[in-house]
């Protein structure tokens, strides 16, 4: 009663929630979403300087998420590379004194604060010449209105850079009486001019007053309340935003410090002064200020413009709504052609295949699929290379894994149903493999949980088992069907990188950056030379005679010895990959290392993969194996030791992952032992009858589209080429998550069928066609590389 009934809640979902409609709703959603993030930057106050400086929250424990924007954590040598041959002053009291040390920290991370109270404080930098000056004035007075005054006198001397603020001893020294606060907004009224006159060629920040703890302040401080500072940053608004040039004022109000400290003031010494963890989140934010303008960190995306398109991101756009004139064209002249309408199976929300053959694709269609195509690549851009929506910061808790992990679980298991096959790695039990690890893995990267060694180092064993996956696949496919044309090659190749190659220019990333298309494809190339070099050894040639097995394996041995040189060569391995036009493909930031790191990372998995498939088919051609419904795999004894050593050695990966005290130290043992897991993984799913007989759709429905997740992933829902995270719902992290992910998902399908669609165009069945098609692209592909070469090496680029 229980199964049917939730079979019944499922097909009622389905019905009412299909992938045509999700994908209506999603455009809805974004075009809502675009008309929202116009409007509130235009009246909401958009400018993302603005909101580092002024708004922000903690996501965990010392770590300041800004409002809107990303925030780089700068390292000495970036700070110094910024702030080379510039001079910055810190003006004020001993609060903008704790400023000036935690900024000069991030400069020189082993400066002691061993300056005397009450005095002038210097530093400088000799390698870099950076001069960083803390000058002793407690008070908003005459005093510091003169030294403000000569500044704008003497050029030689002038700082580049002023951070000032002053408050505390002005409530003190006057018992906090409103005189005092009249007489504060009078001298500020006078100070603004000058300051005004500095930041016409330089950077002026007013730093507003932090909160106290009252209750454990000195008795000298007591009158030093919350309400009194209030009173005087307000007044300080007030002046510093009156005097306005051109509608803004050009000194700047750094309010960010004092929400960070209203969360941790209590941790205080003494109620006045910050504790060190705050100071150095106001301490950040003016570097991100002052610096992501000029060195364009990638996880900096607070206070910094954007680079107009480039010519090949202009000659994309011009192509694409080309497509979608000529598409509106034969639209109008009504040339509908198209394929058969693909029904809808309405329980797995998957397209079903029609049972006759298809109408071939008309002129219109590959049209439509561009035209398509052009408005998803509007998005991508939209998402990660203007400045539309917001980005935040990633941050590790282990309930933000391991809670939607739980989740995606369960509904997994809501969606069991019974297999059409029962077969070992049938096709439903591989999708399903393939949707649960992208899940996993996508979980994983939106949650940062690459922080978590052990987490780590089993996602580590889940991209094994893709590479593993690949060299089952392919290798059943060619011992089986014999299938070495150019047709089926180039097939296979169009589906793995169409959406990587257009990536690449329209987001003005180099193909090694989508690194597991790269590999995937480099293993693929690498499986297909070794089936198709002679002599070719298919399962038809070896039921003839049992020496051709050995062929097979002298074959997968001739491979392992080719890996073996590749890795223990690393020198070797960068000269091969760094000849041009090679190294266009595999070089990341100028360098082959990633690709090496990423390669001898997993370098075993797809031989692993090609071995299995092979003692796997040679035992089911031999019928030692037992497939059938309901039953077990091998006999009672057999599987039970089996089961019990795969569990065992579940259990066992676990405690040894989670004593890892490096990732170096992992990942230097990974290549060795994730096939353990990986075989581990396929004897439980397998061996019962009963387990091998069923499979979840869900996790099957995304397995069909995890090239197209796994991608698309990059920039339309990590944000900040996966450095961050795309924010379209600002101040509900929850329900913005759920909304982008819709729409994400939404996005991979329909890329897949894109993809689907324009393979059958641009890979013809005909061979002279096929290859006219292939010179012709592989002209344009050395047009495009020798233009990419020479925008590289040409000054200035």
């Amino acid at each position: 009663m229980a199964v049917l009934a939730c079979s019944l809640g499922k097909r009622e979902i389905n019905q009412h929630f299909t992938v045509r409609n999700a994908k209506l709703i999603s455009l809805a959603v974004v075009a809502l979403l675009l008309v929202f993030h116009a409007a509130l930057r235009r009246y909401g106050g958009g400018d993302s300087c603005d909101w580092l400086l002024s708004r922000g929250r903690y996501l965990g424990e010392n770590v300041w998420q800004p409002y809107g924007c990303m925030m780089h954590k700068y390292k000495s040598t970036e700070a110094k590379t910024c702030l080379a041959d510039k001079r910055v002053a810190f003006v004020g009291d001993s609060r903008i004194r704790q400023l000036f040390y935690s900024f000069v920290k991030i400069i020189d991370p082993e400066r002691r604060e061993d300056g005397n109270k009450h005095e002038d404080i210097f530093f400088k930098d000799e390698r870099s010449s950076v001069n960083v000056d803390f000058l002793w004035y407690p008070e908003a007075n005459n005093s510091m209105k003169e030294r403000l005054i000569a500044w704008t006198y003497e050029a030689s001397v002038k700082p580049d850079v002023i951070i000032l603020g002053a408050a505390t001893w002005s409530i003190k020294l006057h018992s906090g009486s409103s005189d005092t606060l009249q007489q504060y907004k009078s001298n500020l009224t006078a100070i603004a001019v000058p300051l005004e006159r500095l930041a016409e060629h330089g950077e002026v920040y007013w730093v507003l007053q932090d909160p106290v703890n009252e209750a454990v302040l000195s008795e000298n401080r007591k009158m030093i309340t919350n309400q009194q500072l209030e009173l005087y940053n307000e007044a300080a608004a007030d002046v510093l935003n009156s005097s306005k040039y051109n509608g803004k004022s050009r000194v700047k109000l750094l309010a960010a410090s004092r929400q960070a400290a209203m969360e941790t003031i209590t941790q205080s010494d003494d109620g006045l002064h910050l504790p060190e963890s705050t100071r150095n989140v106001g301490a950040m934010v003016l570097m991100n200020s002052l610096c992501n303008k000029i060195l364009k960190p990638i996880d900096g995306s607070c206070c910094q413009t954007l680079p107009p398109p480039n010519f090949l991101q202009k000659l994309s756009a011009f192509f694409f709504l080309g497509s979608a004139i000529v598409f509106a064209a034969l639209h109008v002249l009504g040339n509908n052609r198209h394929r058969r309408p693909v029904p809808p199976d309405v329980e797995s929300l998957e397209e079903k295949k029609p049972v006759t053959a298809a109408i071939p694709l008309g002129p219109k269609a590959p049209f439509q699929a561009l035209c398509r195509m052009g408005v998803i690549m509007g998005y991508f851009y939209l998402c990660d290379r203007a400045d539309v929506f917001m980005k935040e910061q990633k941050f590790y808790t282990h309930s933000t894994f391991f809670i939607p992990l739980i989740y995606i679980f369960v509904l997994g298991v809501f969606y069991s149903e019974n297999s059409k096959e029962t077969k070992l790695l049938n096709r439903e039990q591989t999708d399903e493999w393939k949707g649960w690890m992208q899940l996993v893995i996508l979980i994983y990267h939106v949650s940062g949980a690459s922080a978590f060694i052990p987490v780590y180092m089993h996602v580590r064993v889940l991209v094994a088992a893709y590479l593993f996956q690949t060299g089952y696949g392919h290798f059943s496919f060619f011992w089986l069907k014999g299938d070495f044309g150019l047709y089926r090659v180039c097939q296979v190749l169009f589906r793995l990188n169409f959406l990587v190659l257009v990536l690449c220019v329209v987001m003005d990333r180099p193909y090694q950056f989508y690194y597991f298309v790269p590999l995937v494809t480099f293993w693929f190339v690498i499986i297909y030379g070794t089936m198709a070099m002679w002599p070719q050894i298919l399962q038809k040639k070896a039921n003839g005679s049992g020496m051709w097995h050995l062929g097979v394996l002298a074959k997968l041995m001739g491979l392992l010895l080719f890996i073996c040189f590749f890795a223990f060569s690393q020198r070797f391995f960068e000269s091969i990959f760094s000849v041009w036009p090679i190294s266009q493909l595999f070089e990341l930031n100028g360098s082959i290392h990633e690709w090496w790191f990423r390669w001898k990372l997993d370098r075993f998995a797809v031989i692993h993969g090609m071995l299995f498939a092979f003692i796997y088919l040679v035992l089911q051609k031999c019928q030692v194996l037992s497939e059938g419904k309901g039953e077990t795999l091998f006999p009672v004894k057999i599987t039970n030791l089996l089961l019990f050593l795969s569990i065992f050695s579940f259990i066992t990966y676990s405690i040894w992952a989670s004593s890892c005290k490096t990732k170096t130290e992992c990942n230097e043992m990974h290549p060795y032992i994730s096939v353990v897991q990986i075989l581990a993984f396929i004897l439980i799913r397998n061996i019962p009858g009963y387990v091998r007989s069923i499979y979840s759709s869900f996790f099957a429905w995304f397995g069909k589209i995890s090239l197209e997740l796994f991608i698309c992933q990059y920039h339309i829902w990590l944000a900040a080429d996966t450095k961050g995270i795309l924010v379209l719902i600002p101040g509900n992290p929850s329900l913005n998550i759920m909304v982008s992910t819709f729409i994400f998902v939404c996005v991979a399908h329909e890329v897949s069928l894109i993809t689907n669609d324009l393979a059958q165009v641009v890979i013809p069945k005909d061979t002279m066609a096929l290859l006219r098609r292939l010179g012709a692209m592989a002209l344009f592909s050395l047009v495009v590389l020798l233009l990419t070469r020479g925008n590289q090496l040409s000054p200035g680029a």
